[in-house]
């Protein structure tokens, strides 16, 4: 019986991921997976237990939900612009540099504006008409932004570095950000390069000449306006490292610092203050039907998974195979990520069953966590299907898989680095 049952979880996960592939909305799918495999093993209160629980996880929504309402009030104030013009300014009087520099500053952008399609649409909407008009073909401006939207790996209001530091850890988030920092920032600069010497072999760094040659309006740039996207992260950087000099700062959690920076923004953008909090709400929970939604419904398709016996034979062939759960963390995280598009609910539903038996593999639960994450971004990056290459091609006016085909290989040279980086040197 045990053995039929766990074949049937088998195959409604293959059903899961085909209706995903399909387009089929994400939290549907898993919702109606975890709680078909509890009904059918007789254990529906693991899944609906699985709900309840990550509900009201503290560790999770707090700093998850006052990261999007920050965000929410910076697009308000005209902040986020103002930086996004400040660095665009820069750039345009580099014409060596727009290629490289587009990639990262949507990398510096997405630190702050968490979601990757939000980043795309806000640095997209500037940088790719920049890049178009200074004779960058249209593909090539629009890959040079999306490479660059894996930077919300280094945000403490990263929902899977919030879920590995509490989950997996038990530690502060900025320690996760620590961890994966050279990490990310080399896969990034690998990502930079090669759509860079893409662009060079193919031709389609210069030279273009777009029907309509104007280029993207830029205003001029208030400096302290374009500060006060960053602050936060600031404040919890310093507090982080000199915790003993400055306590007070160090006492400052994530959410504390998004106030101080959606406080400051609506004072010196002299804005509306009901306006703002309604903003700064609004966000919060916007996010938390899209963000904790996918965390909730993941939660519930891996009680499912545990019910039907899934996985403790996952992780029992992953315990027999040595090095290649290293593999399996690796790269079924961005395959799968590939193929939806979306990074978020392939990684939260493999933290949730397999990281937090990662000794048995030979690694850290953090480690794995953090390789799983950081791999699934680099899929995303690379999918055809993502939010934000959807949005970047809009605006560039060319097919997904056009961009896609210009990100893909830096991602999956990324990919190997990741691996080596996570699995051997920590």
């Amino acid at each position: 019986m045990e053995s039929i049952l766990l074949w049937v979880g088998v195959a409604i996960v293959f059903a899961a991921v085909y209706f995903l592939v399909k387009g089929v909305e994400t939290r549907l799918i898993l919702l109606s997976a975890g709680f078909l495999m509890a009904i059918l093993s007789g254990k529906p209160m693991l899944a609906f237990k699985a709900f309840s629980d990550r509900m009201i996880y503290g560790g999770l929504i707090e700093p998850i939900l006052s990261v999007m309402g920050f965000a929410y009030v910076m697009r308000l104030t005209q902040c986020d612009a103002h930086l996004i013009h400040l660095l665009a300014g820069g750039l345009s009087r580099m014409k060596w540099l727009l290629i490289p520099g587009a990639g990262f500053v949507t990398f510096l952008i997405n630190i702050s504006l968490t979601s990757a399609a939000g980043a795309s649409a806000a640095v997209g909407a500037i940088l790719i008409p920049l890049l178009i008009s200074s004779g960058v073909r249209p593909p090539l401006a629009a890959a040079a932004v999306f490479t660059g939207t894996f930077g919300s790996m280094l945000s403490p209001g990263s929902p899977h570095n919030v879920f590995i530091a509490s989950k997996l850890g038990g530690v502060p988030v900025m320690e996760v950000v620590s961890m994966v920092l050279w990490p990310t920032t080399i896969c990034v600069l690998i990502g930079i390069t090669s759509v860079t010497l893409i662009g060079i072999i193919l031709k389609e760094n210069k030279g273009y000449v777009p029907e309509d040659n104007t280029a993207a309006a830029i205003e001029k740039s208030n400096l302290l306006y374009a500060a006060i996207p960053m602050l936060p992260i600031i404040i919890l950087v310093v507090g982080a490292i000199w915790a003993k000099e400055l306590p007070w700062l160090a006492q400052l959690r994530i959410s504390h610092a998004m106030l101080i920076g959606a406080f400051l923004g609506i004072v010196v953008s002299r804005t509306n203050p009901t306006k703002a909090v309604d903003q700064f709400f609004r966000g919060a929970g916007d996010v938390y039907a899209s963000v904790m939604g996918i965390i909730i419904c993941a939660a519930v398709f891996v009680g499912g998974l545990t019910a039907c016996g899934v996985t403790g034979a996952f992780n029992e062939l992953l315990r027999n195979s040595g090095d290649a759960a290293k593999y399996a963390a690796t790269w079924g995280p961005m395959i799968l990520a590939i193929v939806t598009g979306s990074g978020d609910a392939t990684t939260l539903a493999f933290n949730e069953a397999v990281s937090p038996h990662a000794a048995d593999f030979g690694m850290t639960p953090m480690s794995m966590g953090a390789l799983a994450a950081l791999t699934a971004s680099l899929g995303r990056t690379a999918s055809p299907l993502a939010g934000g290459i959807i949005v970047c091609a809009g605006i560039a006016k060319v097919s997904t898989m056009e961009i896609a085909k210009r990100t893909a290989p830096g991602m999956i040279i990324a990919s190997f680095v990741a691996l080596f980086w996570f699995a051997y040197m920590i």
